[in-house]
Parts: structure tokens; C-alpha cells; sequence
């Protein structure tokens, strides 16, 4: 494990266990109120041959973590996310997925995105903005926010893009029907998805871990 600061985004990095020719990257963001620590929890039993970044969000909370927009509270609105916000962070991303794949030397064709709830979200905004930036797509417990998605999506070239989603059916956060979405979203685009629910809160079980990892092995 190694911290560096010299690039756009604070991150931690994990060296392949197993060299090859061409290293696949996998690019981890978490969610609202989180660090960069907690998906790398997930890092030693991920594909060996998979060159590990985990981002730390760009806007720093008050007290404790960081977030990739705001969520604000509104007694008659309601909870509402900062899409202006999060239009920044998809960009950011975008452009950190440049930095780090040319100042780590990595496959630009084998970039897979895995996000936990708003990282999630940024993860399918980036995907379906700049699906030529992205090979894969690993999305727990988040949803497509339609709203931060780039103007003219819809005429993207989709056909190398493949996405792994999951979710909690009693998710207290995000409600599973936000997600069930996902897969006839996604097939109207012609995007590769496969979609699981497990019978969890807003978290990841150990049955949803084997099965991205799985899904993982077939698809970098």
C-alpha cells in the first residue's frame, strides 16, 4: 500500500500481486461521509492482477470525511442532492482516470470503476458520460441520477461497456426501487448489466462481495 499527493485527487494504491504485459486498473470511490480507507478494505481480495486507486472525494465535511456533492435537508423539499456539485466530480474523475493511468503506466482499455452508494453514482455518471474511458463498472447500493449525466449520453457508443449492480432490498439510504431501475435503464442504452439484490441494508454482504468478485474474474 502506498499514499501519494502529487496527482489531482488524494488516493491510496495497490500494486498487482500478478504482472502483466498490460495492467487493468480498477478506481474505487466511496461514499457520502467516507475516505479512501474504507473500499480499500476490499483490496487484497480483489483480482491479483488488478492495479488498485482509491479516491478520496474532493469536498471535505465538517468533522469527519468527505462527499463527491452535497445532500442538503429541506423541511419541505426534502433530501436533495448538489447535481451542480456532482457535474464537478464526475469531471474530476474523468480527468484523474487520465492522470493516474499515464503517470502509472496502465491499461487505458482495462479500466474498471467500483463505487459505494454516492461513488456509485458518480461511477455511472462517468461510464455513461465517457463510456471510452471505461471498460467496467462495479455500482453497489446507488442508482443513475439522470441529472448528472452528460447532455448528449444517449448517442454514446455503449458497446464495450459492462456493468455489475447490486443492492440491499431492505437499503434504509437509497431504496431498492431507485435501483430495480437500473437494469431497463440500461438495456434501452444496450449496456451489458447484470443486477442483484441481496437482503441486506445499506451495505455489502459477503454473498454480494463473492459475486462482484466473480463477475470481477470474467470480465477484466
Amino acid at each position: 500500500m502506498q499514499k501519494i499527493q502529487d496527482l489531482s485527487l488524494d488516493h491510496l494504491i495497490k500494486q498487482p500481486r500478478l504482472k502483466k504485459e498490460k495492467t487493468p486498473v480498477l478506481f474505487m470511490f466511496h461514499g457520502y461521509g467516507s475516505n479512501e480507507d474504507d473500499l480499500f478494505s476490499f483490496a487484497d481480495e480483489l483480482p491479483e492482477e488488478l492495479f488498485i486507486i482509491s479516491v478520496r472525494a474532493p469536498y471535505s465535511m465538517s468533522g469527519f470525511g468527505y462527499a463527491w456533492y452535497a445532500i442538503h435537508f429541506d423541511a419541505e423539499d426534502g433530501k436533495w442532492s448538489d447535481d451542480s456539485q456532482a457535474i464537478k466530480s464526475r469531471e474530476l474523475i474523468k480527468d484523474f482516470i487520465d492522470e493516474a493511468c499515464e503517470a502509472y503506466e496502465l491499461d487505458k482499455e482495462n479500466t474498471t470503476l467500483l463505487g459505494f452508494s454516492q461513488g456509485s453514482i458518480l461511477s455511472y455518471a462517468v461510464a455513461l458520460s465517457y463510456p471510452e474511458k471505461v471498460k467496467n463498472v462495479v455500482a453497489l447500493s446507488g442508482y443513475i441520477n439522470e441529472g448528472i449525466l452528460a447532455p448528449d449520453y444517449t448517442t454514446n457508443n455503449f458497446s464495450k461497456l459492462s456493468i455489475y449492480a447490486s443492492h440491499g432490498t431492505v437499503d434504509q439510504v437509497i431504496p431498492v426501487e431507485w435501483a430495480k431501475k437500473t437494469p431497463g435503464f440500461l438495456k434501452a442504452l444496450d449496456v451489458d448489466c447484470t443486477y442483484e439484490e441481496f437482503p441486506v441494508g445499506h451495505g455489502v454482504a459477503p454473498q454480494n462481495f463473492f459475486s462482484l468478485k466473480k463477475w470481477l474474474e470474467e470480465h477484466i
